[in-house]
């Protein structure tokens, strides 16, 4: 009836042929023909991965260009608007309590200098709980270098 092997080599080669291949000469191919084909297209896979993240950087790139110009703008905009609120807020203090200019402008400078230094001191304290070492990911290459020691050391004896 011819199965078994020789109806899958004829199979094979059929396939091959139909394929562009040349007598069905990869069956033939030695294993470190198969191991450097293996890795070449490794290499091209990896390049053509790399080839995309570029791609994909730039293009994130570009958008984080123009969220940072409206951020830019935005703080700009934002810093005038405050600085023209604090003048009124200065001036309205000064005329409501029906004293100079000058002490309206002393009280705001006062109460955003009293914001300011509770700001920085709050600041400091959750800066103090930050680590810039990760202590765990320390930890975790710590152990994997001692395990590739252990490993490494066994296998010399």
């Amino acid at each position: 009836m011819g199965f078994g092997i020789w109806s899958l080599g004829f199979a094979g080669t059929w396939i091959a042929a139909f394929a562009g291949m040349a007598n069905g000469d990869f069956v033939q191919e030695s294993l470190g023909g198969l191991i450097r084909g293996i890795l070449n297209d490794l290499r091209m896979l990896i390049r053509e991965e790399i080839a995309l993240a570029r791609v994909e950087i730039r293009e994130q790139a570009g958008r984080a260009k123009a969220a940072a110009l409206s951020f830019g703008i935005a703080a700009a905009a934002l810093a005038f608007g405050g600085t023209f609120l604090l003048v009124a807020i200065a001036l309205g203090i000064a005329n409501l309590l029906g004293w100079p200019a000058w002490t309206g402008f002393l009280i705001v400078a006062l109460l955003l200098c009293i914001g300011g230094f509770v700001t920085l001191s709050s600041g400091r304290k959750q800066m103090a709980t930050i680590h810039a070492v990760p202590e765990e990911t320390v930890a975790t290459l710590k152990e994997n270098s001692e395990w590739i020691a252990k490993r490494l050391s066994s296998v010399r004896k």
